[in-house]
């Protein structure tokens, strides 16, 4: 049977929920443990957050397809795979689960439920970093859909799990997850300020990926909405 919208919306609202309180939450317990090893701090935060996204996308494929992400919601949408009404409807519960998740992540760490991140990102480097780990994010998605679709929740997740440590903004890679994280002033925040730029960047990389995959994956697009 055909998942409803209201089923839809409501997985990509619980999905993107599940995954800000694991990057939030997971990153608090990392900053924890670590003594002041940032190093040791960025595995711990690394690691739930690729194995988070397996599971999600596991569960919730079925349903929604599991983008918890705007940028691989428009994506799709420009591809024609996704009608742009249920596009933009994915979009407001990712954000809103996102908001949802970080406030959840606060709320089991006993931390003030209302926070603006300190954590200053920003700079060419850092901008030029989103747009490469969104436009490897949307390759992954478009080439496993096209060749290997059982194989997206694992490619996600290790492709997450290996950006972390290769770009320097550590890939947010995902502008829900974006304005999200900065309402944590905690160790995966981000500072509202560098919120708008982090998101063209991402957007920027997701456009030119789906561009390129209808030269590296012509005639396999498959309709998801």
């Amino acid at each position: 049977m055909t998942p409803s919208l209201a089923q839809r919306l409501g997985a990509e609202a619980l999905g993107t929920a599940f995954l800000l309180a694991t990057v939030v939450g997971s990153g608090i317990m990392a900053q924890k443990l670590s003594g002041g090893n940032v190093a040791l701090a960025l595995l711990g935060n690394t690691l739930p957050t690729g194995a988070i996204l397996v599971v999600l996308i596991l569960i919730f494929g079925p349903v929604s397809g599991a983008h918890f992400n705007p940028a691989v919601s428009a994506a799709f949408a420009v591809r024609g795979e996704l009608p742009w009404r249920i596009a933009v409807a994915y979009v407001a519960v990712q954000v809103i689960g996102a908001i949802a998740g970080v406030w959840a992540a606060h709320l089991m760490f006993d931390l003030s439920v209302l926070q603006f991140s300190t954590t200053v990102r920003t700079g060419p480097g850092q901008w030029l970093a989103e747009a490469i780990a969104a436009f490897g994010l949307l390759l992954t998605i478009f080439g496993c859909v096209a060749r290997a679709p059982a194989s997206v929740p694992h490619a996600v997740g290790l492709y997450i799990t290996a950006a972390y440590w290769f770009t320097a903004s550590t890939s947010f890679a995902n502008p829900a997850v974006t304005v999200a994280r900065s309402l944590s002033d905690t160790f995966a925040g981000i500072a509202p300020s560098g919120v708008v730029a982090f998101i063209a960047a991402q957007m920027v990389g997701a456009l030119l990926a789906t561009a390129l995959s209808r030269w590296f994956w012509p005639g396999t697009h498959k309709t998801s909405g």
